[in-house]
């Protein structure tokens, strides 16, 4: 079983998203000693900018035209990283919340390895995916909540978790499971705390069905 897990959060071990994946992740060792995880930490990666020769040899790409070698060197980079995500049995993020959204080093490495012919197919008419992986799990860490009777409903705040899902689906993922852990920068430390140790021993429980 190979499995990638895409960390987007700086934090290191400050990081709530991370210290929930790394609990799921560690749960999920036990039930499946023969895991192997690639980590792809989108701060760590040296991810290539999505510019003039990355564009430029992505429609290169779609027209079959010669690439110049700066565009086949960026062109290469994104196989690469393409490849990684196509290579997993499972995918694990872990996900905070950024301007009611995500990282945008998230949205990077999407914008980078979300190719045609890569990760999805378009026939001039429809999407298709061209991933079959079975599941991917996802941690949402926000710092705040979000219930509908809140001052900040989910319905007009929320722009995290709808656009990874669908970008998991989008690419082939057949099954997304997920854990939203709220609450976060809570200023009484004491419910921050137990929110925290409540999302650890959900993270905890759901590797075992993984």
């Amino acid at each position: 079983m190979h499995l990638l897990y895409i960390e987007a959060s700086p934090r290191g071990p400050r990081s709530v998203s991370s210290a929930v994946t790394t609990a799921f992740l560690q749960a999920y060792r036990q039930a499946c000693p023969e895991l192997t995880v690639d980590t792809l930490n989108v701060w760590e990666e040296n991810l290539p900018d999505f510019d003039q020769e990355a564009i430029g040899a992505k429609y290169k790409g779609i027209s079959k035209e010669p690439m110049n070698p700066a565009e086949a060197a960026v062109w290469e980079k994104i196989r690469e990283l393409a490849a990684r995500i196509r290579r997993a049995d499972r995918i694990v993020l872990g996900v905070p919340m950024w301007n009611f959204a995500y990282p945008y080093k998230l949205k990077q490495l999407i914008d980078l390895v979300c190719q045609r012919n890569m990760l999805f197919t378009y026939d001039g008419t429809e999407y298709g995916p061209l991933l079959k992986t079975p599941r991917a799990f996802v941690v949402y860490a926000r710092g705040g909540t979000y219930a509908e009777d809140s001052p900040t409903p989910a319905s007009r705040f929320d722009h995290q978790k709808g656009y990874i899902d669908f970008w998991l689906k989008f690419i082939g993922v057949q099954e997304v499971q997920r854990l939203v852990v709220e609450g976060t920068t809570w200023p009484e430390k004491e419910k921050r705390e137990e929110s925290i140790a409540r999302g650890l021993e959900e993270a905890r429980k759901l590797a075992a069905d993984f």
